[in-house]
């Protein structure tokens, strides 16, 4: 691959370098939540901000964590990995929002995801559609984990990934309406839980770099629920799902000096 930085070691998208990073990283997509993140971490600091991407790193019981945002979508998650990779991350955790599909799943709830499927393009450059989006056993298990010991609600199984979000939310004025809504019926009978946007990518890419990567969910709305008239808060303060990572982060750090 080209060095498009002139041998500098900085990475051409997040601006980052070896050194700048920890081993453990959590993703979520907007790059105002990055701060609100950092806020649990220990002498947290900004290291780069470009683009969608910004970066803090910071200490959480005594090990180095970094938070990078990956903006929307698989293309640009995928990047992030693929950098953060490049400069020593090797276990990921994406916290973002989604929206429930299956109807106990309600707004203010956390998601788990074990796998995604892959209705998005970006996991297709790096493996056939055959290959499965799946997270890694430990960190699903730290998640879950997390999630009891801070008591909050919680749903773990298969999200579903897509690249449009009009095209889930508006399925019906769509060009390929008869594809997107015979398939949105297929996840609701297969029980998909809920539909986000990076977790299909970033499973496929962590499989094809050799690192860890799971993914939780603070839970906007279920449009299922509204075309029911059922209740269906809509919320957006993301804080417990923040809470969850951090507590998840740190059952990994735990476990983690227990091998070593």
């Amino acid at each position: 691959m080209s060095d498009y930085m002139n041998g500098t070691g900085i990475q051409y998208h997040l601006h980052i370098q070896k050194g700048d990073v920890g081993r453990y990283v959590i993703l979520p997509g907007d790059p105002k939540r990055v701060p609100l993140i950092a806020k649990y971490l220990d002498d947290a600091q900004l290291i780069a901000d470009s683009r969608e991407f910004v970066t803090y790193t910071g200490f959480l019981d005594g090990e180095k964590v970094s938070i990078t945002s990956t903006g929307i979508g698989g293309p640009s998650a995928s990047i992030a990995m693929e950098e953060l990779y490049a400069c020593g991350a090797d276990t990921f955790l994406r916290m973002g929002t989604c929206g429930g599909i299956a109807l106990e799943v309600m707004g203010g709830d956390v998601v788990i995801s074990t796998g995604a499927v892959r209705m998005e393009g970006t996991s297709r450059e790096y493996a056939p559609i055959e290959f499965p989006a799946v997270a890694n056993f430990e960190v699903v298990t730290a998640l879950s984990d997390a999630a009891i010991q801070l008591k909050k609600k919680h749903h773990i199984g298969i999200v579903q990934c897509k690249d449009s979000f009009y095209g889930q939310h508006s399925p019906s004025s769509m060009p390929v309406s008869y594809e997107l809504q015979n398939k949105w019926e297929a996840w609701k009978r297969l029980g998909v839980l809920a539909s986000e946007m990076e977790s299909a990518a970033l499973f496929v890419v962590a499989s094809h770099l050799g690192v860890r990567c799971g993914s939780e969910f603070f839970v906007v709305g279920n449009q299922e629920r509204e075309l029911r008239g059922m209740d269906n808060p809509k919320l957006h303060d993301t804080e417990d799902a923040i809470k969850v990572a951090i507590q998840g982060i740190r059952n990994l750090i735990a476990k983690d000096k227990i091998k070593a």
